[in-house]
């Protein structure tokens, strides 16, 4: 049984999705505003349900925070047309997305989405390792390593950088990184998959020739280089 961790002032909204999530199985902890859900925080706590605007500490500076110390997974409640508040969400490492007002249905299968990842990367076999040039990954320790530096990752970062590792040499469209990485379909405007390899690329060191490890193929996706493309 999951445990998820909601931080939302709305205390009707919660109320709400106490009891949807209670109904669906979840161990469910509730706080309504930022420092009471850092204090709530637990190492069981499997998904934070996070909302942006809160008093005493917001929601990105809650998870600005939060990722200091911890990588469990985050999904943003945003305002509706609320770009910048997601970009930066995503920048400072949230997992997903999802704009108010939003359906039990969708929540429900973003929640699952997140959770199915997490857990995915816990099963994997401890003995698996996936090699690239100086890149090495160890999908059952949940550990990457670039030139024989530990790589700090989120637990989506861990899992675009393990996909792309598992098609070297191939274009990887936005499409397919959606659906294997965060577990839906690309919607039109959607950032999200654009963020996390932006945050991604960010933290692997470029070639020796000053060009990115990841590189983006306008109109087809991403690719992972060799330093001489």
């Amino acid at each position: 049984m999951a445990h998820i961790l909601l931080i939302d002032d709305d205390t009707e909204l919660t109320e709400l999705l106490c009891e949807l999530l209670k109904f669906e199985n979840f161990t469910v902890s509730v706080a309504h505003d930022g420092e009471a859900g850092l204090q709530k925080l637990t190492p069981d706590t499997d998904l934070i349900l996070l909302d942006v605007m809160m008093p005493k500490l917001n929601g990105i500076e809650t998870l600005r925070r939060l990722r200091e110390s911890s990588d469990t997974p985050v999904l943003m409640l945003t305002a509706k047309g609320d770009e910048i508040d997601r970009v930066v969400g995503l920048e400072l490492g949230a997992d997903d997305y999802l704009a108010k007002p939003f359906s039990e249905r969708e929540l429900l299968a973003r929640i699952r989405a997140i959770l199915r990842r997490a857990q995915s990367r816990q099963q994997e076999p401890q003995t698996d390792i996936l090699e690239y040039f100086d890149i090495k990954l160890y999908p059952g320790k949940l550990e990457a390593y670039c030139d024989d530096a530990l790589l700090e990752l989120t637990s989506t970062e861990f899992a675009l950088l393990q996909h792309f590792l598992s098609h070297p040499g191939q274009v990887v469209t936005k499409e397919t990184l959606s659906l294997d990485v965060l577990g839906k379909r690309l919607a039109p405007f959607d950032r999200a998959i654009d963020m996390h390899v932006s945050n991604l690329r960010k933290k692997l060191p470029d070639w020796e020739n000053g060009k990115p490890r990841i590189k983006t193929l306008r109109g087809r996706g991403y690719l992972l280089t060799q330093g001489d493309e």
